[in-house]
């Protein structure tokens, strides 16, 4: 049976007057149950709070518009307050407990991509919450929650009654959620839009690699992660992951064409790209991408945590250290279109500008 590489858009899951939560489907987007992957958006209004959770699997989280803050609570460690805006990415291993607050106008938005090959449900999250209507707290005994934390009873239906919320809630009255402090924010997170760039290609496009130099946790996470910009019209070279890795890649912004190339040079996809789109890439397949006019970004995990590429054209291209007679030989050319091929995309690695 083949897979539907098609790209998807998210489906909401469930919302409240604080904001809304979308996931991808693995019956929608089969790769995910391929691939042990797992894709979300969080969204917020202003003053919505997601409550406090956990989840089954380890994630990236990229901030893909607005501002906001992050509360982070690593196993056995204190919490951490970190003011998060557009560009930032963020490694959850698992068993960290982690908070979301809006307190602007603009809505904040969050994608969470992730590995679940130890999660209840392959290719979804489950998220555990502590508080909410269904939240921990809700599913124990008065007995036992008074026990557990020395409290008597009727405090404890306080606690419980009063959570009506599930999920997301807006914050209302005088609650004043902490503030973010600079220094909780070395090692949680990575502007990826300010970051030295890993790659620069005039009128080609920029990377910037998420891995476990610039942002350690993502070993703990084992996955890596990059931010791609396609200037306009601008190509992405043909390449694959060469480590047995994944590819699940957001469209950030923009749109244009990709096509993946498979088993037996079969083109398993061929389509237009735009942004909210979410594809995989099965391991060791080819993709390529062009840009349409407006350019093109895509946020990227790979499913090992210091991810490598082999690109097949270009600078760096595979096909430029095979030897000359060995290209001849497997292409079945004469010696003069040997040269020409070999001679083309000398100065061009990985990005190539649109022709003149």
């Amino acid at each position: 049976m083949e897979l539907d590489l098609s790209p998807q858009l998210a489906k909401k899951v469930y919302e409240s007057n604080g904001g809304s939560y979308y996931a991808w489907s693995p019956s929608e987007l089969p790769m995910l149950r391929e691939g042990n992957i797992a894709a979300a958006k969080l969204a917020l209004q202003k003053n919505g709070f997601a409550l406090p959770q956990y989840s089954d699997s380890s994630k990236v989280a990229y901030v893909l518009q607005g501002s906001g803050v992050a509360g982070i609570v690593l196993p056995e460690s204190q919490e951490k307050v970190v003011a998060i805006k557009k560009g930032d990415a963020l490694a959850l291993p698992f068993g960290v407990v982690t908070w979301w607050y809006n307190k602007e106008d603009t809505e904040l938005v969050v994608l969470f991509l992730g590995e679940t090959s130890k999660a209840h449900k392959t290719g979804e999250f489950t998220d555990f919450f502590l508080t909410g209507a269904n939240g921990i707290f809700t599913g124990f005994s008065t007995e036992f929650v008074g026990r557990a934390w020395d409290l008597e009873e009727k405090d404890v239906k306080a606690l419980v009654g009063n959570q009506s919320g599930k999920g997301i809630v807006k914050v209302e009255g005088n609650i004043q959620l902490p503030e973010p402090q600079e220094e909780h924010r070395k090692g949680m997170a990575l502007n990826c839009e300010e970051a030295p760039l890993d790659v620069d290609i005039k009128n080609g496009g920029r990377v910037v690699v998420l891995n476990t130099k610039n942002l350690p946790l993502v070993g703990e996470v084992g996955l890596g992660a990059d931010l791609v910009r396609l200037d306009g019209n601008a190509m992405c070279s043909p390449g694959f992951s060469c480590d047995s890795a994944y590819q699940v890649t957001y469209i950030v912004r923009g749109s244009g064409r990709a096509q993946v190339v498979g088993v037996d040079g079969r083109r398993v996809l061929e389509t237009t790209v735009k942004a909210g789109n979410l594809f995989i890439v099965p391991r060791f397949f080819v993709v390529s991408k062009i840009a349409d006019s407006d350019g093109l970004e895509w946020f990227s995990i790979i499913t090992t945590p210091n991810p490598v590429f082999t690109h097949l054209a270009g600078s760096i291209g595979a096909w430029k250290a095979l030897s000359p007679s060995v290209l001849q030989a497997a292409f079945n050319v004469d010696e003069e279109l040997e040269k020409l091929f070999r001679s083309k995309r000398n100065a061009d690695a990985i990005f190539f500008p649109p022709p003149n």
